[in-house]
């Protein structure tokens, strides 16, 4: 019996150590496995330079890695709270669920105050622990471990719910510290490329900038490239050049880029109601995390559901010429501290080109007046002076004119040469008035409400103007002036049936005269007395007189008076 039992133990213990080796090449093989996933993951993470994408690929890969069913990257801000959150293994309809991300409280502030790895069996047995915002799932197993890019801790992954039901382990912690080494990398190699990329943004955007102002391009479509090119340095979703009205009371919008930037055109801002009016009256860069928590309720972007802004001022104070405004949709990452100082360098070279657009557009304005000047001059002094001289030598030959129908053509002759004069006075008038791109004077006013009464009575109204109409008649008169002027043009395209117009405006001894006749049905015609009424009053406020008549001829005649 005893040397039947005999060769059994040595059996035995063979295959004891056959299942030994076999675990441990298990062991082997299974360490392999991970070291090569966790080698594909590093290139993995690191194979693109785009830092939304990176962040999200972080995150993917550790889940992988570790086998758990839910992965997220928090963001880390200046003051310790999460700026960004990146979950993954939610659906669409569990994050809809969730009332609020998290703010960095709690056990995801205890990695931020204490940037080390922390591995729990149950996230609710934590002191630190607050629980999960409402409509959040369920999570139990949990493993942090902080993301550095050289010194500076930029966020930390969080994984919860190991498959299977196991607790993460040492060696999950190793694998998922490898890889946040290998993802600060990533980070900063994302970060590097994305501001070299700006970097040579902001010089072409510069540049282009400077030669389309200095070239003589409208300031209105280079404001609009501005607004492009500050966009497309800073990656945000909407982009405003503000300027300020005449009283510097208020900036409105004169350029936008971005979604549904149209619509926000001449967009109003308060100076002293909004960021962008503290920016523009300080002269300082600002920036806002989330503009939702901003002081001011009623701003414009507040309300239209913006999160991360950066407003900077154009030039430096005191002369600050207005405000650029960067804004992100809610949810992204805030403007970097780099982002500000390439913006506020561009806004700072977009009024310098403005400053010098300026001075050569008012330089041109200056010659171009001198030549006005000159040419008033030459016609006043030399052309009305021989015309006259002409006009006054035909007078004297009338008398020794014996034939009827000579002297008539004589005195025909005189009188255009006299209509001549009045016409070149007029001129030389004109051109010392305003330039037509620095503000419409009246008498351009008058000749538009003119052209547009021709386009309705289907002919062109006759039209005279004399003496210093732009430069002598305030704009408080102008505008009584232009409202006559179009209510009489109004009764004469709806009431007159004529075939024939004429308007006059003349300056002359301490009084502006406006005259309108028409060769119409004339006073028997039904008029509006309200709008004559309204014409009457205008001039008696003014101190002047207004008549209505219908002349021999037929017709009518409306004429204006009031003192200067």
């Amino acid at each position: 019996m005893e040397s039947e039992h005999r060769p059994l133990m040595p059996q035995m213990r063979l295959d004891e150590l056959l299942a030994e080796l076999q675990v441990r090449l298990n062991a082997v093989l299974a360490t392999r496995d991970r070291v090569h996933a966790l080698l594909e993951a590093v290139v993995s993470v690191g194979s693109d330079l785009d830092l939304e994408t990176v962040l999200r690929r972080i995150v993917e890969t550790a889940t992988k890695l570790v086998d758990a069913s839910y992965g997220a990257l928090g963001v880390v801000g200046e003051e310790q709270t999460l700026l960004q959150f990146i979950p993954v293994g939610l659906t669409e309809e569990e994050i809809a669920r969730i009332e609020h991300w998290p703010h960095g409280l709690g056990l995801l502030g205890l990695l931020i105050k204490d940037a080390r790895p922390l591995r729990l069996g149950r996230i609710s047995d934590h002191p630190e622990s607050y629980g999960f915002p409402p409509g959040h799932p369920p999570m139990g197993t949990f493993l942090g471990v902080p993301v550095r890019v050289r010194d500076e801790v930029f966020g930390n992954l969080y994984l919860t719910e190991k498959r299977g039901g196991g607790e993460f382990d040492e060696e999950d912690e190793a694998i998922v510290i490898a890889l946040a080494t290998a993802a600060g990398v990533a980070v900063e190699n994302a970060r590097l490329y994305e501001e070299s990329r700006r970097r040579e943004t902001w010089l072409h955007a510069s540049s282009e900038v400077t030669t389309s102002l200095l070239s003589g391009a409208d300031p209105r479509q280079v404001l609009a490239v501005v607004a492009a090119r500050a966009r497309q340095m800073s990656d945000a979703d909407l982009v405003q050049v503000l300027l300020p009205d005449p009283s510097k009371e208020s900036l409105i919008a004169e350029a936008v880029d971005g979604e549904g930037g149209e619509e926000l055109l001449e967009t109003v801002f308060g100076v002293s109601a909004t960021l962008a009016g503290e920016v523009f009256t300080r002269g300082e860069p600002l920036s806002e995390a989330d503009l939702q928590s901003a002081p001011y309720p009623d701003s414009p972007l507040r309300r239209l559901g913006y999160g991360p802004g950066l407003m900077v001022p154009l030039g430096g104070a005191p002369a600050v010429r207005g405000v650029l405004v960067l804004a992100r949709r809610s949810g992204r990452l805030p403007f970097s501290g780099a982002d500000g100082q390439m913006l506020h360098a561009f806004a700072g070279q977009a009024a310098i080109a403005l400053e010098l657009a300026e001075t050569r557009r008012d330089a041109e304005r200056l010659g171009l007046l001198e030549d006005r000047d000159r040419i008033a001059k030459d016609l006043h002094d030399v052309v009305i002076q021989r015309l006259f001289a002409t006009a006054m030598t035909l007078m004297s030959t009338v008398r020794l004119v014996e034939r009827p129908e000579a002297g008539k053509r004589l005195q025909h002759a005189i009188d255009e040469l006299d209509e001549t004069i009045r016409q070149i006075r007029s001129s030389i008038f004109a051109l010392q008035g305003p330039l037509d791109d620095v503000a419409p004077g009246l008498r351009s006013r008058i000749v538009d409400l003119v052209e547009g009464a021709g386009g309705h009575l289907g002919f062109m109204p006759g039209l005279r103007m004399e003496g210093q109409i732009d430069t002598l008649v305030a704009e408080p008169v102008a505008e009584h002036l232009t409202a006559v002027l179009r209510e009489a043009l109004s009764n004469v395209v709806r009431h007159s049936r004529a075939t024939r117009a004429e308007v006059s405006v003349e300056v002359a001894s301490g009084g502006l005269t406006l005259v309108v006749s028409d060769d119409g049905v004339g006073l028997d015609a039904p008029t509006r007395r309200s709008g004559l009424r309204n014409i009457e009053e205008r001039a008696a406020g003014l101190g002047g007189t207004s008549e209505l008549t219908s002349p021999e001829g037929g017709g009518t005649r409306l004429r204006w008076h009031v003192p200067l």
